[in-house]
């Protein structure tokens, strides 16, 4: 039994790095400590407690977290700071010498956060590093992200058994796995209860949904379609392979289903999607690709492409940007490779140069932002529905449509966390949103 009195009205500040799934989990903690008296820090405040949730895609992506902690150590210096997440997966010694960290807590471990906070507070504190061997873990922890967001994000899946090259996330998300179709429809209900007016279906491998529970992917968008309102729905990351044309007609059908696609393409080369072990080729994903917008031809589609990975020569890399520029896709979002420790990426040779890498990494970008404004000028004078957002850019609000175009109209606190019907004015390309041309009637949901 933890003794509650012991953090009756502490402050905690909570700092989140990397993908949804990470805010999802860090929301999850955060109703924890709640339920035992934290109160959470308001911006100026010194807390308590610092608990920070890690990302480690890249070497970057470690560097970011480094700063970071150094930062909060810096701005709460009598907190306890615990790490938690990929990075204090993958590299928790690393983690435990950063100054000011007390408590590193592994993947499976940081779920368990109340009890380690417990045992910092009795006669004889605890170690500093409590991890496992996450690839022997097969429980799944659901987790749903709220504070104040408009739109909800959903854990519908963890971990990931495909193994490319160039990835280290099952070894720090462990095995594929996840909640039954009917929990996960009932965590869903219980976010529209609780005013979610978007819910976002998110995990390391979404698509890959059902495999420790014999269930499938589209059985679960069927049933969470099958719901009653008019909450949203959006798919977050999903691999090509585990789109089916199946999924794509019962997204063009659906009234909860966005138009929204966000997948993964790492390399517009089949020799490079060889190297990485990828599992389909160009030909399949171009394919794919023009069967959404043959189907539902105003859908977003967001694409991930990482360049620079070993074995990625000039010519392979000026194929990957022919291929890709070919592609109807409406954004590009492109990473830089990095070498990670205990990736069968380092046992290829042919090494990129970092300075190269950074070059075709602008490139690629300043592909995106052509293909980026195209969509959104394709967009310019249709009649849609924004749900509007909390946050302010200026005087002005921000919202997304059905397809995920950003719009921004003058700020109107009462049309918060609504559905407006509008008319879509000019691409402003600054501010990477379309303005709004008229504003009809909210729909209350």
């Amino acid at each position: 039994m933890i003794d509650q009195t012991l953090f009756h009205n502490k402050k905690v500040a909570y700092l989140t790095l990397g993908c949804k799934l990470n805010f999802a989990e860090t929301s999850y903690i955060g109703r924890q400590l709640s339920e035992d008296g934290f109160v959470k820090a308001r911006p100026g405040e010194e807390a308590d407690v610092c608990i920070v949730n890690t990302c480690s895609v890249t070497d970057t992506a470690d560097h970011k977290c480094r700063q970071a902690i150094k930062r909060l150590h810096r701005q709460h210096p009598n907190a306890i700071i615990i790490v938690t997440g990929c990075y204090a997966q993958l590299k928790p010694e690393e983690v435990a010498a950063i100054d000011g960290v007390n408590l590193v807590l592994g993947a499976n471990e940081k779920f368990d956060i109340r009890a380690y906070l417990h045992n910092l507070n009795s006669p004889s504190p605890a170690e500093a590093i409590h991890h496992s061997d996450i690839l022997k873990t097969k429980e799944f922890r659901p987790a749903c992200s709220r504070d104040g967001r408009t739109r909800f994000f959903l854990k519908v899946q963890d971990g990931c058994d495909y193994y490319c090259t160039y990835c280290t996330i099952p070894f720090a998300r462990g095995h594929s796995r996840n909640a039954s179709i009917a929990d996960t429809v009932s965590m869903a209900r219980q976010a529209i209860a609780e005013g979610a007016k978007e819910i976002v279906l998110s995990g390391v491998n979404t698509g890959d949904f059902g495999k420790s529970t014999g269930e499938k992917f589209i059985d679960l968008v069927r049933a969470l379609d099958a719901l009653p309102g008019d909450t949203r729905f959006r798919i977050s990351s999903i691999e090509p392979n585990l789109i089916t044309d199946e999924i794509i007609a019962l997204i063009a059908g659906s009234r909860h289903f966005m138009p929204h696609f966000h997948i993964p393409l790492q390399a517009g080369s089949d020799e490079v999607l060889k190297l990485m072990k990828r599992r389909y080729t160009t030909a399949f994903f171009a394919q794919k690709i023009q069967t959404i917008k043959q189907i539902i031809p105003h859908a977003f589609i967001g694409v991930d492409v990482i360049v620079g990975v070993h074995g990625e020569t000039d010519e392979l890399f000026e194929k990957s940007r022919a291929f890709i520029e070919s592609l109807d896709v409406s954004q590009l979002h492109v990473f830089t490779y990095s070498e990670r420790a205990g990736t069968k990426m380092l046992e290829i040779s042919d090494v990129v140069p970092v300075h190269e890498r950074r070059q075709r990494n602008e490139v690629l970008h300043n592909l995106s932002a052509e293909k980026c404004n195209a969509f959104y000028e394709s967009q310019a004078g249709k009649t849609v529905h924004v749900l509007w957002e909390s946050r302010k850019h200026g005087e002005n609000m921000v919202g997304f449509t059905e397809n995920y175009i950003k719009a921004e109209a003058p700020y109107r606190k009462e049309l918060i966390n609504t559905i407006q019907e509008v008319r879509l004015g000019y691409w402003n390309a600054d501010r990477s949103a379309l303005t709004v041309e008229s504003q009809q009637q909210t729909t209350d949901i």
